[in-house]
């Protein structure tokens, strides 16, 4: 089995290593990287691994950019100190998430939910991320309410109320049924992190839309998909032919 690490604190890449060593002492650690960067061009330059192994805050950003440079098939066990990335990082392959201080006895629990994986992980294949979520026992309930600032006031707006998030001018701003509006000081990379995927996609750039928002989808020039909300937004909502298929998927699967 061929092992990547990819960890910024060097005491705690070593650390990882050893503990590998331990549990699979036929086990190669190919390569122990510090940063996205690095990751980015060793995993496009050198064969696959087996098995990363990958801290979320790298002292570049987060991991999750990884996966928007490179297609990553092998499975993924996330180590890190924060508790929140959990879904994000089943949605990037991740069969396990380990908070530190982690222990021995840990790490032999995510090798053997990685053997029960062994049929699941497919070269060039795209797991099912609804079928991971359920095989993980991992709820995609995503978060409930936000709190905003708004005319001096600290409002708690439900997530359910949520028709869509937009950002423009670097500002992300939340639209609700009722078409009242909000900002919000988190990028839309960062909420969508929080938000259920089963219940908002990511429609481009700028828009995260919720399903219940959505009130009927045409076909649009150069096969693109248009999409039409319950309420007024300020963009016609395109969807490019390259992600028609998946966002039909989506919509049906809910």
């Amino acid at each position: 089995m061929k092992i990547v690490i990819i960890e910024d604190e060097i005491k705690a890449a070593k650390s990882l290593a050893n503990l590998i060593s331990q549990i699979k002492p036929n086990a190669s650690i190919v390569a122990s990287l510090q940063s996205i960067e690095s990751a980015v061009n060793f995993l496009t330059q050198n064969a696959a691994p087996d098995l990363i192994f990958m801290d979320v805050q790298l002292s570049d950003g987060l991991s999750f950019e990884i996966f928007k440079s490179v297609k990553i098939n092998c499975p993924v066990v996330f180590c890190t100190a924060y508790g929140e990335y959990a879904m994000e990082a089943i949605k990037t392959n991740g069969v396990d998430y380990i908070l530190k201080p982690f222990s021995k006895e840990q790490l032999e629990q995510a090798f053997e939910k990685i053997d029960s994986f062994k049929n699941f992980f497919q070269q060039n294949t795209q797991p099912n991320l609804d079928e991971l979520i359920k095989r993980l026992g991992v709820a995609d309930e995503g978060k409930k309410s936000f709190l905003v600032f708004k005319e001096n006031k600290y409002v708690t707006i439900a997530t359910d109320q949520i028709a869509f998030i937009y950002i423009k001018h670097d500002t992300t701003t939340i639209v609700t049924f009722q078409q009242q509006t909000y900002t919000l000081p988190q990028s839309i990379d960062q909420v969508q992190n929080q938000l259920s995927a089963k219940q908002f996609y990511r429609l481009n750039r700028q828009y995260l839309v919720n399903f219940s928002a959505i009130k009927e989808v045409e076909h649009y020039y150069g096969r693109k998909l248009l999409v039409k909300l319950v309420v007024p937004n300020p963009d016609d909502l395109l969807l490019g032919k390259e992600k028609t298929t998946a966002f039909l998927q989506w919509l049906e699967n809910r």
